[in-house]
């Protein structure tokens, strides 16, 4: 269980809430605050109004180094499930049923494929009034199989919450999901994050970018699905004409072979001085402040958190044309949307935007305007919650 100092909350009191209500977050790996889907779920719990709802947190993995649960100002269970059959499967849903039952949850809301298929129907059975599933993604991790089970379990779920309208469509033309349940909440920035701009030259001294001409940084992890790969391809073409830029990749860095082919692709287009990894951050506000251009190339995105926060640090931003991206991006007004694989379009347009600062001002103005009047947490929570008091008006009275 961990607890944390609860910031200041934004949602007033509604008249005749005298106890809070108790949501359980049921979350299938809770790894670190690299994902996006831990960053929502952590402004979530940060900023419900506790005087109306207090939440709690399941999660079937329990991580390597878990000191980053120490944000959630919640407690925080570890079901530790390998398989969704068997006796372990059966004594993780006892666990389950009984957490339920014993801390009176009135609200069960599910994240990804194990929670909304296996721990969905567990929660039904336990009694919870109401049910909810969050869809972040496009499903490019689904099988036929994840398929076949979504529609299955179609009936259980009272409402689906969709990041952008592209999951809203994906969702009910796939799942057979009807349309009435399934609501778009996209996701939000924590704007008091956006601190100040620090001194540019000094942040990019301390990466050692003081020679840096232009910086063009992405965020996320890496891995295939985020067009990693296409963007050192993008960076070869905008090298040829900027040398000294040097395109920044911020997120972690996990075990496998991709890595390695990308530096390897990175060696054989001669960028081994352009382009660099920095791994995971804490703090990615002044890594984006100090930067000219985000270019974010991924192939499947719900919508991109990464996209979100640098275009509330100001940045015009090049974005692949996938899920909810071009929901946020004004094309020609704060960026450019781009197909997922085409380097040589990328790159013209991170060209635009270096040949022309002012422009690429405006649009990062712009950007920041656009976040600030519609995607901020704040914003996210306050639909959260009124949904909310409308389901347990709806089936609890």
């Amino acid at each position: 269980m961990a607890t944390a100092t609860r910031p200041r909350h934004f949602v007033e009191a509604a008249p005749g809430h005298q106890t809070a209500r108790h949501i359980l977050f049921l979350f299938d790996q809770l790894r670190s605050l690299d994902g996006g889907a831990e960053n929502s779920l952590l402004r979530i719990v940060r900023l419900l109004p506790p005087e109306r709802y207090r939440a709690s947190i399941a999660t079937f993995w329990k991580p390597n180094d878990g000191a980053f649960l120490k944000q959630f100002p919640c407690p925080v269970y570890t079901f530790p499930l390998q398989r969704t059959y068997g006796p372990e499967a059966l004594r993780v849903g006892l666990k389950l049923r009984k957490l339920i039952r014993t801390r009176n949850v009135s609200i069960v809301q599910t994240f990804f494929a194990t929670s909304d298929l296996w721990g969905g129907p567990i929660a039904k059975l336990s009694g919870a009034p109401v049910l909810i599933s969050s869809r972040r993604d496009m499903g490019f991790q689904l099988t036929a199989r994840h398929h076949l089970a979504y529609r299955l379990t179609a009936g259980l779920f009272d409402q689906v919450y969709t990041v952008s309208d592209a999951v809203r469509d994906y969702t009910i033309r796939h799942h057979g999901m009807p349309a009435e349940k399934v609501i778009s909440i996209p996701n939000g920035v924590d704007m008091d994050r956006i601190t100040p701009p620090r001194d540019r030259a000094c942040v990019r001294a301390s990466y050692g970018l003081e020679d840096a001409s232009h910086v063009i940084v992405d965020v996320g992890t890496v891995k295939p699905v985020k067009g990693l790969d296409v963007l050192v391809r993008t960076a070869a073409i905008v090298c040829q004409k900027y040398p000294r830029a040097v395109f920044l990749v911020v997120g972690l860095i996990p075990p496998g072979p991709y890595f390695g082919e990308l530096r390897a692709l990175i060696e054989s287009l001669g960028l081994t001085r352009n382009f660099r990894f920095i791994g995971r951050s804490d703090n990615v506000v002044p890594l984006l402040q100090m930067s000219d251009v985000f270019c974010h190339l991924s192939r499947s995105d719900g919508l991109s958190n990464a996209l979100l926060e640098a275009m509330a640090c100001g940045l015009p931003c090049v974005a692949s044309r996938v899920g909810g991206n071009p929901e946020v991006v004004e094309e020609n007004r704060s960026g450019f949307i781009v197909p997922s694989e085409q380097p040589e379009l990328a790159a013209d347009r991170v060209l635009a935007l270096l040949r022309y600062p002012e422009c690429a001002e405006h649009m990062g103005d712009r950007g920041r305007e656009i976040i600030s009047q519609k995607f901020t947490a704040e914003g996210m929570v306050r639909r959260l919650v009124a949904l909310y008091d409308e389901l347990l008006r709806v089936h609890c009275g």
